[in-house]
């Protein structure tokens, strides 16, 4: 049996194409865009110069809405389960805090993790609560007296 000898196609040759096992075909190729002027070509002459001068300026254009964008970005979080507060900030305020109680305390990676998550769920519980304040009061702006008010209410502050 003869051996065959596996060469790389030179330059002007080109390997077969293999067909794809769902039989897809590419898509063509993009236009050509048309070439971008030179600063010689975009030259006017002074008459045209003057007149361009003269017209008015245009006024705006489309505004484009960004209601949505708040609505996205709430979708977003709500999918998300990665956490939201950064670990080092936290965990610097936790030890902190634990330095006026007793000092020398070491904390293990998963205990910092579970303080995170709670701290992090009490929170969203929390702005939830004054979120509802916020559209009691006929408003869509939270503000201190709704955070005030959900505590009252939720019994965690006298």
């Amino acid at each position: 049996m003869a051996a065959l000898a596996l060469t790389p196609p030179t330059a002007g040759q080109s390997q077969p194409r293999r067909s794809s096992c769902w039989g897809r075909r590419r898509p063509p190729p993009p236009e050509p865009r048309p070439p971008t002027p030179t600063p010689a070509e975009g030259l006017r002459c002074e008459e045209e110069k003057v007149a361009a001068r003269k017209t008015a300026p245009m006024t705006g254009g489309v505004k484009k809405p960004r209601r949505s964008v708040a609505l996205r970005e709430i979708r977003k979080y709500q999918k998300g389960a990665e956490l939201l507060i950064r670990k080092m900030p936290f965990q610097r305020v936790v030890r902190e805090i634990a330095q006026l109680h007793k000092s020398d305390l070491r904390f293990q990676s998963h205990a910092m993790l579970a303080l995170q998550e709670a701290e992090e769920a009490y929170l969203v519980g929390l702005f939830e609560d004054t979120n509802l304040c916020a559209i009691h009061a006929k408003r869509v702006t939270i503000m201190p007296k709704d955070v005030h008010l959900a505590t009252r209410i939720r019994g965690e502050r006298h």
